[in-house]
């Protein structure tokens, strides 16, 4: 389940990579007419805290920017409400339906034991890899912990600027329904059963967190198309289709203001990725400086936002 446990931190649920050679997660999108440009970054959605912070120029582009826009609008708490009935599987189905008893006994053990925040009771009911996602910051080699999303918002709120979602909490959690719970029951079970090798899945994890910190998306291009059997055949539903769905949606949204679009990393690259979507609908979608520094000049204009 390593590729999953990639699309999980880099996505909100592979990609190929196509020759970028910059190492960067900030990209900024100009021509076909703009305006102004918007830009575009990439994030990893748990990292350890220390690791957690955002380059000057990110911080700068969001001063700057008009609306600042996430996968979800994670602000919307009605909508996060809305979303927790998306997250059953339909009918009467359970994690014991699924497995055999002894595959059931040994989710349910783990997850009593991890204390996770929800009973195993609502897990139980829950689509597979939703219930998957809740063991990401357990994985993690540190005790605290962040959210890439989390310190965007408050740089945006900081600077009074309006937070907005591609598509909704809802949608994404609806999406799991075209994987058959059985298989996603199984991959589920798969990655527990391997936590037992913990000095693989620490390594693992190490080489995701150093991957993003050197902000080397060719190198996780090639970390998440490592073929995981049984679930290549749903990237167009989890990865590719959303992307397409996001700059269909982009093009109505870039002439009128200017944008920061922050999306899970494993998102940006690719011959399906956003950024390749965006050039194939004639924008300019250039790499950007993304160093980290606590000193920011509010007023850099956008032409001192530095390309690589």
């Amino acid at each position: 389940m390593k590729k999953w446990n990639l699309i999980l931190f880099f996505s909100l649920f592979s990609v190929v990579s196509f020759g970028q050679q910059e190492n960067t997660l900030l990209w900024k999108i100009e021509g076909k007419g703009l305006k102004k440009p918007s830009y575009l970054f990439g994030t990893m959605h748990i990292l350890c805290a220390d690791d957690a912070e955002l380059g000057k120029n990110l911080r700068a582009a969001i001063a700057q920017s008009d609306n600042v826009y996430l996968e979800v609008d994670m602000s919307n708490l009605m909508e996060m409400a809305d979303a927790m009935s998306k997250m059953k599987m339909k009918g009467d189905t359970t994690l014991e339906t699924l497995l055999t008893k002894v595959e059931f006994q040994k989710i349910k053990d783990y997850f009593e034991n991890e204390n996770t925040l929800l009973p195993f009771a609502m897990i139980n009911t829950y689509k597979p890899l939703l219930a998957a996602s809740l063991l990401e910051q357990k994985a993690m080699p540190c005790e605290k912990t962040a959210m890439m999303e989390q310190l965007i918002m408050q740089e945006a709120k900081k600077n009074d600027k309006k937070i907005k979602g591609l598509e909704t909490m809802s949608y994404q959690a609806s999406v799991l329904d075209s994987i058959p719970y059985k298989l996603q029951a199984q991959q589920l079970f798969e990655y527990i059963a391997k936590s037992d090798k913990k000095d693989e899945s620490d390594k693992q994890m190490k080489e995701m967190i150093e991957v993003y910190k050197k902000q080397d998306l060719n190198a996780l291009g090639k970390m998440m198309i490592e073929e995981d059997a049984g679930m290549s055949a749903f990237m167009d539903i989890l990865l590719y289709n959303r992307n397409r769905n996001w700059v269909n949606k982009l093009n109505t949204l870039l002439p009128e203001k200017s944008l920061v679009i922050a999306v899970g990393a494993g998102h940006l690259p690719g011959e399906n990725g956003v950024i390749n979507l965006l050039k194939k609908e004639g924008y300019t979608v250039t790499p950007v400086q993304n160093q980290y520094s606590n000193n920011l000049d509010t007023n850099i204009s956008a032409d001192a936002i530095k390309p690589i």
